[in-house]
């Protein structure tokens, strides 16, 4: 059941929660396009509100929200206008999907792998026939790399890089707008890992996926990214096209990030981003890199806006006021 689509847009995405210590701004105002057919990738340290955006953009909500507001729109569908039961019946696992960190959490230990994967068709009335549900999960297994014998058996019973690709298919077989990868390969060996991601871009390839790929891993999300985003301290800090960042990163957050990864093709001397990432309950004022960043000066104490810049690109960061075209 395809969906006509247009990609995403999300505007002005807030998500706070509220703890015995006081509120942690986890998604601060972010704003981002993603074109369906292409990957985005979203990087950032751990702690800098990743995986929050992906659960603002589900709806995967704990009890403890202070702030949920803004725009999330599929094409023309601004799906935050809906209310729970409308957004898990039309949007969740049918139009939004997502593959989890640890597939194991998110798979049903008592329950085969191929009836985990049809229960998206048969929950969301694509189809009402179980067998026609299985055969459809079979197919989109298959797709993923597990083998006939592997769909009948238990989540237990399978390796970590298998129960991760059964994970993926349970997220597309409903073949959704958009997919959320959290962290997709991070309980994973390295072998497991380039496997994953290799099957990933057979996937994108074969049905033209629209994937958001959260990570810390820069390395491996390259080979996947069309587009790229840095988060920082709760916000979006640059947004561009992946050859783009990874050839030039602008903020001066996201080329400490890049100076930090190690590459085969040449001898570098690898850097590290001083001090600590600010807290979320009290984030500072003005850039939030500021007290990190070897490129403050006076104008920095005052919170930039997002400047666009050099054909489209992205960035919030003082130091391109003067180069920024208007939008």
């Amino acid at each position: 059941m395809a969906h006509q689509s247009s990609g995403l847009t999300v505007e002005d995405l807030y998500l706070h929660f509220r703890t015995r210590r006081g509120v942690v701004q986890a998604v601060d105002g972010v704003n981002l396009t993603l074109d369906s057919g292409r990957t985005l990738v979203i990087v950032g340290e751990s702690g800098c509100g990743k995986s929050s955006l992906s659960r603002a953009i589900l709806r995967l909500l704990p009890r403890n929200v202070h702030t949920y507001k803004g725009s999330i729109r599929l094409g023309t569908t601004d799906v935050m206008t809906f209310n729970d039961e409308l957004f898990r019946r039309e949007v969740r696992w049918v139009r939004i999907a997502m593959v989890p960190q640890a597939a194991m959490n998110a798979l049903n230990p008592v329950i085969r792998i191929q009836e985990q994967v049809a229960e998206p068709l048969l929950v969301h009335g694509s189809t009402q026939d179980l067998d026609e549900a299985i055969d459809q999960a079979r197919r989109m297994l298959r797709m993923v790399g597990v083998p006939q014998d592997f769909a009948e058996r238990y989540p237990f019973e399978l390796s970590g890089g298998m129960r991760q690709r059964a994970a993926i298919a349970m997220a597309l077989v409903a073949s959704p707008d958009l997919v959320l990868l959290d962290e997709p390969t991070s309980a994973l060996d390295l072998l497991t890992q380039a496997n994953i991601m290799n099957v990933l871009k057979a996937v994108k390839q074969d049905l033209q996926s629209t994937f958001i790929l959260i990570t810390h891993d820069i390395a491996t999300s390259s080979e996947l990214a069309d587009d790229a985003a840095v988060m920082y301290a709760g916000q979006i800090v640059e947004l561009s096209t992946a050859d783009q960042f990874f050839r030039d990163p602008l903020h001066p957050y996201s080329q400490k990030l890049m100076a930090s990864v190690p590459t085969l093709r040449e001898k570098k001397t690898l850097e590290f981003i001083p001090g600590q990432p600010p807290s979320l309950l009290d984030p500072p004022k003005g850039c939030r890199f500021a007290d990190r960043c070897e490129a403050r000066f006076a104008r920095c104490s005052e919170e930039p806006p997002v400047f666009t810049v050099r054909g489209g690109r992205r960035v919030k960061c003082w130091l391109y006021e003067s180069e920024a075209t208007d939008g």
